[in-house]
């Protein structure tokens, strides 16, 4: 199974490092972020490949809960406060598990095996929608009854909608619409070849035809946003590939 990618979020210091703490003693999660405030996990959000959150309801500015609310794609979400009287309302938010403060390592553990069983359906059902044939340039893709085989050097972009991806080609004008998520994309294509730039997208390297201040512009003329947390490995790349 891969990994879940989750955040932290805690304005309390200490509780956001124990949150971190026992995050690190689940092999099957991987932390992206900790975050101080809903705001700073609201960035994050809107750049990574985000999971799942554990995230306090009590918080300056916006609660937990009125976070989850105001987004229009929320993660899965352990909710952690001091305060009991919020359990029924945070299952209300089809919140994955609710831990009440102070909660030990067994708690959360408890918490962590209850996502693992939430995520389990998604990922595999994910597997089957898309395969890379050894020694092929070419990828299949399960488009509701039928597989489409498109080769890769036609791929211009995948762009993240939540639950699908669009897979921008040559072989037609409208995209391809598959259940999968981006990540899941990322993973299969060969990294050589296909680089995420941002949360939302994913870039066959080939089809670049310039970079600017505001972005890639591919061969078609495409805008593709570079998202703050992809920015030093795209560097790189240039920095690599580039002359003068």
């Amino acid at each position: 199974m891969k990994k879940i990618r989750v955040i932290a979020v805690d304005d309390e210091p200490l509780a956001l490092r124990q949150l971190e703490m026992y995050i690190a003693k689940v092999p099957f999660l991987e932390q992206v972020a900790a975050c101080r405030s809903a705001m700073e996990a609201r960035r994050v959000l809107d750049e990574a490949e985000v999971d799942a959150m554990f995230l306090d309801i009590n918080m300056p500015d916006i609660s937990g809960m009125e976070f989850v609310r105001s987004l229009p794609e929320a993660p899965r979400v352990i909710f952690t406060t001091a305060y009991s009287e919020y359990a029924v309302e945070g299952f209300r938010v089809d919140a994955v598990d609710y831990l009440l403060k102070p909660f030990s390592l067994a708690d959360f553990l408890a918490a962590a095996e209850r996502l693992r069983e939430r995520c389990q359906p998604r990922q595999q059902a994910e597997g089957g929608t898309l395969s890379v044939q050894p020694g092929e340039d070419a990828v299949f893709f399960k488009v509701d009854y039928r597989t489409v085989r498109v080769r890769l050097s036609e791929i211009r972009y995948v762009e993240s909608m939540s639950e699908y991806v669009k897979v921008w080609h040559d072989g037609a004008p409208a995209p391809l619409l598959v259940l999968i998520r981006l990540k899941a994309v990322q993973e299969r294509l060969p990294a050589d070849r296909f680089m995420r730039v941002h949360r939302s997208y994913l870039v066959n390297l080939s089809r670049i035809a310039e970079v600017g201040r505001e972005g890639i512009v591919l061969d078609d003329g495409t805008n593709i946003p570079v998202g703050d947390l992809y920015r030093q490995e795209f560097k790189d790349y240039l920095s690599r590939t580039s002359l003068g």
